[in-house]
């Protein structure tokens, strides 16, 4: 490995941040060791905590995607700095694609809790409001993905999808739980 590992790139593929060795091959490590153990924490913390037990298996699917996701960035990054370089963009942006396929699924299993899914003060306060943000932002997070994972045909644009498809999805799921929380209430 170099002295100074390659640790950021932009949009383009192209390399714009370094690191020491030793931090370039171990925060990312670090980092998804404590979000792990943040993880398995925040079910003991959270205020609806009995609501858990009926997720469990989706927010474990989530956890799991986090974790293989930052590993895998990690492998890519480990890969490029040991001399093989290759656009990273090719090999990110299919795997980001994948990850919110998998959120969206997993979405619509969670129940009212602090932590996980769409939390806006109005999925807080309504199970109702909850289910509904949650079912239409799960199908907005799959639709996301795919084209995400599409967008690799368009590599100029690609991370333009990103952009508009992620940002676009969460802003109409704001909106919308926004929404169902007002015509709830009257």
């Amino acid at each position: 490995m170099p002295d100074k590992v390659a640790s950021h790139w932009n949009t383009a593929g192209e390399v714009n941040g370094y690191m020491s060795k030793f931090w370039g091959l171990f925060l990312l490590p670090i980092v998804t060791f404590g979000m792990a153990g943040l993880f398995w924490f925040l079910p003991k913390i959270d205020p609806i905590n009995k609501n858990f037990d009926s997720f469990r298996e989706s927010y474990n699917t989530i956890i799991i995607s986090i974790i293989l996701f930052l590993t895998y960035v990690h492998g890519l990054t480990v890969v490029w700095n040991l001399g093989v370089p290759f656009d990273l963009t090719r090999f990110i942006l299919p795997s980001l694609g994948v990850f919110f396929i998998i959120l969206g699924s997993s979405l619509t299993n969670i129940k009212r809790n602090w932590f996980v899914g769409f939390r806006t003060p109005w999925t807080l306060s309504s199970d109702s409001v909850w289910e509904k943000t949650h079912r239409l932002g799960a199908r907005l997070f799959e639709a996301a993905g795919v084209l995400v994972v599409l967008s690799i045909l368009v590599p100029k644009y690609a991370f333009l999808v990103l952009a508009v498809t992620i940002l676009g999805s969460t802003m109409l799921i704001v909106i919308y739980s926004y929404i169902l929380y007002k015509k709830e209430q009257n």
